[in-house]
């Protein structure tokens, strides 16, 4: 019989040493309600290309992937990485997705969400977008701190502080990686009943502050472009010079990790 103290097992892929589980969307929803239900917590992060490429330079990062609950894929590449190798994930689970299919679980199971970060104004509107959508949504509450907090002595405590005087049960965090999951591995232990999820900017997106890509851009892999579109000063170097040689080492790699293993069970 199941031990209820502990969570449910997720079936779960290897890429490139990285841990990834194999949900689709609908059934990563589920899972964090019913968590939610068994008054367990946990930690979301939605690995894409770029963050498959810093493992390979920062230990810490690796670390934090190892350490999160659920850990499911975005970035169309790593899809076609995991069908290559053999090893094929359902689907694509963009965070900038998953913010809004979660939140619409919340308001339908009673559960509340903080949003915390973004850029300045982001996360008050993005609760107003959110509560609009699904007027039965509760927002505990909303946070942007300032540019630096982090580097403050008593500057993350005060902004727990605020996360835990209303006692959510989702937080949001939109600070950009790794900055976001090295906050959440700081502070998750005093809110283990709560889910954190890094969401880069996706609080943006829900305020209509940035344009997210068509769907029928998503669906073709090419949201990084649409992306580089919008802020090619900042995106330029990230996905031209590294991100485009990366993803073909990492389909490279699938592959011939494939081709391996085939030749090894024959």
């Amino acid at each position: 019989m199941p031990d209820p103290t502990q969570p449910n097992k997720l079936d779960h892929i290897t890429l490139r040493g990285i841990r990834l589980h194999a949900l689709t969307e609908a059934n990563c929803v589920n899972h964090l309600i019913s968590e939610l239900d068994a008054h367990r917590g946990g930690w979301v992060i939605t690995p894409n290309l770029d963050h498959m490429r810093r493992v390979e330079s920062d230990p810490e990062f690796k670390e934090m992937l190892a350490e999160a609950d659920v850990v499911v894929a975005d970035g169309t590449p790593l899809i076609w990485a995991s069908r290559l190798q053999g090893t094929p994930l359902p689907e694509r689970i963009a965070g900038s997705s998953l913010v809004w299919s979660l939140a619409h679980a919340a308001s339908q199971n009673n559960r509340s969400l903080y949003l915390l970060g973004g850029d300045p104004g982001a996360a008050d509107k993005a609760a107003k977008v959110l509560k609009k959508r699904y007027p039965d949504l509760k927002i505990a509450g909303t946070d942007c701190p300032p540019f630096g907090f982090d580097q403050e002595p008593d500057g993350i405590d005060k902004v727990l502080q605020k996360v835990l005087d209303t006692s959510p049960d989702i937080v949001y965090v939109g600070l950009g990686s790794p900055k976001q999951e090295r906050l959440i591995r700081q502070v998750r232990a005093r809110l283990p009943h709560v889910w954190w999820l890094g969401v880069g900017i996706s609080l943006s997106f829900i305020a209509g502050d940035v344009r997210r890509a068509p769907r029928w851009v998503q669906k073709l892999g090419l949201e990084w472009l649409h992306r580089l579109f919008q802020e090619p000063g900042r995106l330029a170097k990230r996905y031209l010079l590294h991100g485009l040689p990366f993803a073909v080492r990492l389909l490279l790699g699938a592959a011939m990790n494939k081709s391996s293993t085939t030749q090894q069970t024959r």
